[in-house]
């Protein structure tokens, strides 16, 4: 997994989002977080500056500053809400998808918007933190990526 710059996020590639909004999970950031397709993820906004989303387990979150969202909000840490379907935290979009046995999600288009990604897009995947796998989609980080043709494109 390289880094772009000195000093700079590892990443993992780059993943293009679906007609259909699904969105392929790198082999190794499913390694690399413990995932186990099939199984639900919480995806939320990526910083301001990437944009895009993050994708998380209630694991992964629950040592964690982001922990009072899964207490204050049991319907999503208890994979109660509709697939793909926000629900605003803090002014916020938050939501639940499957990570299916092919290592992907799939999100329905106008849930993408909520996070400023839309059908097309590439998304960077980046090691974002040991809480969760990013997948951003403007900034400094995504110029750079754009100059290393040697990227792997995950379709």
């Amino acid at each position: 997994m390289p880094k772009l710059v000195k000093g700079g996020k590892h990443v993992y590639g780059w993943s293009k989002v679906s007609s259909k909004g699904k969105v392929m999970v790198p082999d190794e950031a499913i390694t690399e977080y413990n995932l186990k397709p099939p199984c639900k993820v919480i995806l939320f906004p990526g910083s301001k500056r990437s944009g895009g989303f993050a994708v998380t387990t209630v694991t992964l979150l629950k040592n964690s500053p982001l922990s009072r969202i899964l207490h204050e909000n049991p319907k999503l840490a208890n994979f109660q809400l509709p697939e793909g379907k926000t629900v605003m935290i803090a002014e916020r979009p938050y939501c639940v998808v499957t990570l299916n046995p092919d290592k992907s999600i799939t999100v329905p288009l106008e849930t993408l918007k909520q996070y400023g990604v839309n059908m097309g897009d590439r998304l960077l995947s980046v090691r974002g933190s040991c809480r969760a796998l990013g997948f951003c989609v403007k900034g400094p980080l995504i110029d750079e990526a754009k100059n290393h043709s040697s990227l792997t494109v995950f379709k």
